[in-house]
C-alpha cells in the first residue's frame, strides 16, 4: 500500500465546500467518486489538510490517500485529471512516507483575499473576487491595523460563533496586502486557522481602510476575544487556499 500525496486546485463557484455533505456537490466527493472508478468500486478516502466553504477556491490544497496500484505518480496524476470535472484540477502526485498526515503533519498555511476596486467590476471575475463598486480602500491604515494580529493570540474574536473547537489560539506569522491592478490581495500565513477566521479579518481590516473602524480599534477586539466586536465575515468567493506548508 502506498501513500499518495497530492496537490490539486480548484474553482469553488459550484461546490459546496471541500468536504464530503450528503446530498451536496463537493471537491472531496468528486476526487473519491473517481478513485472509486479507478479501484474497480473500491472506496478510498481521501484526507484533505482541512475544509474550505462554499464558493471558496484553492490554488494549492494538499491531501493524501493509501492506494494498492503500481501506477506511476506522473501517470496517476494523468488519470485523475481526465476523470475530475474541470474546475478540479490535480497539480501534482507524490508518493510519501506512511506517516505523512495531509492535515495533522501541517505546519502553516497561506491564504489570499481578493477585492476588486475597479469602477466596473469584470463579469470574468465576478465568482472570483468580491467587488467594492469602485471604492479603494485606506490600504496603509489597513496595513497599521494587521499589526495588532501578528502572533499568537486567541482569536476567540475572528471565529465563527458555531465552531465546536475549545482551543482558540494562533499565530499569525504574515498579513500584508498587495495592489495588482485595481485588485488589492490580503495575503496572510499563520500555522493554523480557525473557521471563518481570514473572511473575518478581511472583513474587519476592510472597515478600517473605509473609515468605518478605528486603527487601534482591532487591537482592543482581539483583546475582548468577542466575535460580536469584530467586523462582519467577508464573501466567500474572494478567498483562496494558496499554499500549505509541511
Amino acid at each position: 500500500m502506498r501513500r499518495l500525496k497530492v496537490i490539486i486546485s480548484y474553482d469553488g463557484t459550484h461546490f459546496s465546500g471541500y468536504q464530503v455533505q450528503p446530498g451536496e456537490r463537493t471537491v472531496q466527493a468528486e476526487l473519491e467518486r473517481v478513485l472509486a472508478i479507478m479501484h474497480k468500486g473500491e472506496k478510498i478516502k481521501v484526507t484533505g489538510s482541512g475544509r474550505t466553504d462554499a464558493r471558496v477556491h484553492a490554488t494549492g490544497q494538499t491531501l493524501h490517500f493509501d492506494t494498492p496500484l503500481a501506477i506511476p505518480t506522473d501517470k496517476y496524476s494523468k488519470a485523475l485529471n481526465v476523470q475530475l470535472p474541470r474546475d478540479i484540477r490535480v497539480l501534482s502526485v507524490e508518493e510519501v512516507i506512511h506517516d505523512f498526515h495531509a492535515r495533522y503533519s501541517v505546519t502553516g498555511k497561506r491564504y489570499r483575499y481578493i477585492w476588486s476596486c475597479e469602477p466596473v467590476q469584470s463579469p470574468f471575475r465576478r465568482h472570483f473576487t468580491v467587488e467594492t463598486n469602485g471604492v479603494k480602500p485606506n490600504v496603509d491604515a489597513m496595513q497599521e491595523a494587521a499589526k495588532a494580529i501578528i502572533g499568537t493570540h486567541d482569536f476567540s474574536c475572528f471565529c465563527a460563533a458555531n465552531t465546536s473547537v475549545k482551543d482558540k489560539v494562533r499565530t499569525v506569522t504574515t498579513l500584508q496586502f498587495e495592489w495588482h491592478g485595481e485588485e488589492l490581495h490580503m495575503v496572510i500565513e499563520g500555522t493554523g486557522f480557525l473557521y471563518n477566521m481570514v473572511r473575518i479579518i478581511a472583513g474587519t481590516l476592510w472597515e478600517v481602510g473605509v473609515g468605518r473602524r478605528a486603527i487601534d480599534n482591532v487591537a482592543l477586539v482581539i483583546a475582548s476575544e468577542d466575535r460580536d466586536k469584530a467586523g462582519k465575515t467577508a464573501p466567500p468567493q474572494g478567498l483562496y487556499l494558496e499554499k500549505v506548508f509541511y
